[in-house]
């Protein structure tokens, strides 16, 4: 396993600027995850990607993930992951000798990896390799995002993995706009659909410490529930047709186990303590 800072003052590499073009216009959109990932892929050919936040101190939280060219089972992974590994990962990040925390590129194949790690998440979904760029968010919690080659796949170069260093201060920033950007203020915010404050963003946290397998858009409309907004409400304020809404009210109900709004409710109040 290696690991080392992210180098920001590198020479950009040409191909960063065909990410830019083909990534940055979906900043914020659904697609935003396949497109950067699907853009990197002549530089980086990862055939999946993840971005989540862990730490044994703190709620795991998965933000985002696609896959090129194989199925998507990252939240199987992520499930696994959960399942124990987590709490001892040291494969991420390791203190700087400097006082101020740093953004850090690990690297690091299969078969490095712990042995219950390696069997629940890597061997399991077929993954071999993994290059990831992480920056410290306090209280332990790490941010990461993590480039997977999986067992079809030729191993990373070093040009690609230097490659990466110089571009990972850049995939930081995209990752953290687009999370900002997902929880946007309505143009025109009235009585019936409040603006995305705080409190809203607030909610949403709430909803993804009840589970850590939900998406950000299944706890968004989970949110807009605990607001009191209907559906059609809850598809204005963020954007998206009802058939969508009700369909990420579906998965997010069955991931919780429940099927009614009281029941949501009950288990945020349950969190609470109250």
């Amino acid at each position: 396993m290696r690991q080392w800072a992210a180098n920001a003052n590198a020479a950009t590499p040409g191909e960063l600027l065909n990410v830019l073009t083909q990534a940055v216009p979906r900043l914020g959109e659904n697609h935003f995850e396949q497109t950067l990932l699907d853009s990197l892929y002549p530089l980086l050919p990862a055939a999946s990607w993840s971005v989540y936040r862990t730490g044994p101190l703190c709620q795991p939280v998965i933000y985002m993930s696609a896959s090129h060219g194989v199925p998507d089972t990252t939240r199987d992974c992520w499930r696994a992951y959960l399942s124990g590994p987590y709490l001892g990962d040291s494969t991420l990040y390791r203190a700087p000798s400097a006082a101020a925390p740093q953004q850090q590129v690990s690297h690091i194949t299969a078969q490095e990896v712990p042995p219950e790690h390696r069997a629940k998440v890597y061997e399991a979904h077929g993954m071999a390799e993994r290059v990831s760029v992480v920056e410290p968010q306090g209280d332990g919690a790490l941010f990461a995002l993590n480039f997977y080659r999986h067992q079809h796949q030729r191993p990373f170069s070093d040009a690609q993995i230097a490659d990466f260093t110089q571009l990972a201060p850049s995939l930081l920033a995209l990752a953290h706009k687009h999370l900002l950007l997902r929880l946007p203020l309505p143009p025109h915010p009235t009585p019936s659909a409040p603006a995305r404050d705080a409190g809203f963003a607030a909610q949403v946290l709430q909803v993804q410490r009840l589970h850590p397998g939900l998406t950000l858009r299944e706890c968004e409309v989970c949110a807009g529930m605990l607001q009191g907004l209907t559906l059609d409400g809850i598809a204005c304020q963020l954007g998206l047709g009802l058939p969508t809404v009700k369909t990420y009210r579906k998965r997010a109900f069955a991931r919780l186990g429940i099927h009614f709004r009281n029941e949501l409710f009950a288990r945020v109040l349950s969190a609470q303590g109250v």
